[in-house]
């Protein structure tokens, strides 16, 4: 990939592995670094379950929604009532006509382990499969049109490239509402090969 400005010193002309990442304490899907400009970066992402729910409103109200679903599930409403472990980051996308989906990563423990099956039938736990995405990440608020922007530019930059977009966008958000706006970490993301 000739037009990746910076390769990731020191740990391979190819590749970094991020393995065991965590966010504050807080489990992280894995991911291979293929590049890096500036803010954004080319990752792959290897397959991971996931639970995740469909939830209707606008961005706000549903990652809100979404995310208080999941919360419930992960903090024991399954079948066998056990908790599982928070993992970062919590996803959000589009789906249109006001529909979001909204996902947590299960942690490998709790997959290894095998998952409780929910109790509100809403939730559905699946298999996302491996996935070459571009990241662009950011701190403050997560704004609606800034969110907006934000992909809009990491689209045109990904086909400027030559990348071709097909799935997207991402918004994945790492820290809780109380982070001050300048620590949060925040990322938009789209599927491309």
């Amino acid at each position: 990939m000739r037009w990746i400005g910076v390769v990731m010193a020191g740990i391979g002309a190819d590749r970094a592995e991020a393995e065991g990442m965590t966010r504050r304490g807080y489990e992280m899907p894995p991911y291979a670094v293929q590049g890096v400009e500036g803010a954004r970066e080319v990752r792959d992402y290897r397959p991971r379950v996931v639970a995740e729910v469909t939830v209707r409103g606008d961005r706000r109200a549903a990652v809100n929604t979404g995310f208080g679903l999941l919360a419930g599930y992960i903090f024991g409403g399954s079948d066998g009532g056990g908790k599982i472990a928070m993992t970062v980051p919590v996803e959000q996308q589009n789906q249109g006509h006001g529909l979001w989906v909204v996902r947590f990563t299960m942690p490998a423990a709790a997959v290894a382990a095998g998952l409780p099956t929910p109790r509100d039938g809403r939730i559905v736990l699946r298999e996302a499969p491996a996935a070459r995405m571009v990241v662009e990440g950011f701190s403050g608020m997560p704004e609606g049109e800034d969110m907006a922007a934000r992909a809009a530019g990491l689209k045109a930059w990904a086909e400027g490239r030559g990348l071709q977009v097909v799935g997207g966008p991402v918004y994945a958000f790492y820290d809780a509402p109380w982070t001050p706006a300048a620590a949060r970490l925040n990322e938009v993301a789209w599927e491309v090969r």
